[in-house]
């Protein structure tokens, strides 16, 4: 079974993208903030929130360059990159606090077997909440443009016997084997976030 989740453009650009934002710290290591945008802008067009400080119905690049001014403060580019779970719930639990939105996160971190990985990861898209995931360094170089990076995944697919997430970053997305994605054969391991409305 194939599922996607709905998304949003800003011209032809699918989604926001950190390369907007104000400021070099940010467009280079802003990657965790984008995310937090993204899933504030997806929250609001699709679960009905108030996360989004702009217009939601029409989002610019300007509107979404001035959204990473206001995430900057929670989720702030730094030295070593946001680069543990418990700083991104932190930052990004302190912003939805701020809102008053009443929405909760929790990380899954990828010390976690594959399998509940996975039953966790399908679980959220089946929800209809996207993905914020951390992908440190991996043996792969498959995944080399993923390394030390946060990015979404919002689809899943399963019709074929394997199991592939839909990684959505800088604009674009594409189909990655979540197994592959998920073994990165490193000791220090990234993880994702379950955001619970």
């Amino acid at each position: 079974m194939k599922h996607e989740l709905p998304h949003y453009n800003i011209g032809s650009s699918y989604g926001g993208n950190q390369e907007w934002f104000a400021g070099l710290s940010m467009r280079l290591g802003g990657c965790a903030a984008e995310t937090a945008c993204e899933c504030c802008i997806y929250l609001d067009k699709y679960k009905g929130t108030q996360l989004y400080p702009f217009d939601k119905n029409n989002i610019t690049k300007a509107a979404y360059s001035r959204f990473g001014n206001v995430m900057k403060p929670y989720l702030h580019p730094r030295l070593s990159g946001i680069d543990r779970l418990s700083i991104y719930l932190d930052g990004f639990g302190r912003y939805l606090r701020d809102r008053g939105s009443g929405i909760t996160l929790e990380g899954v971190e990828g010390s976690e077997d594959y399998e509940t990985a996975k039953q966790r990861l399908t679980a959220q898209l089946d929800s209809g909440i996207p993905v914020p995931y951390l992908c440190l360094t991996h043996s792969n170089p498959r995944f080399k443009e993923y390394e030390w990076h946060w990015f979404l995944i919002n689809g899943y697919d399963d019709s074929d016997g394997s199991f592939k997430v839909k990684a959505v970053t800088y604009s674009a997305f594409e189909w990655l084997d979540f197994g592959e994605l998920w073994h990165t054969g490193r000791a220090r391991k990234g993880g994702f976030i379950i955001i619970n409305v």
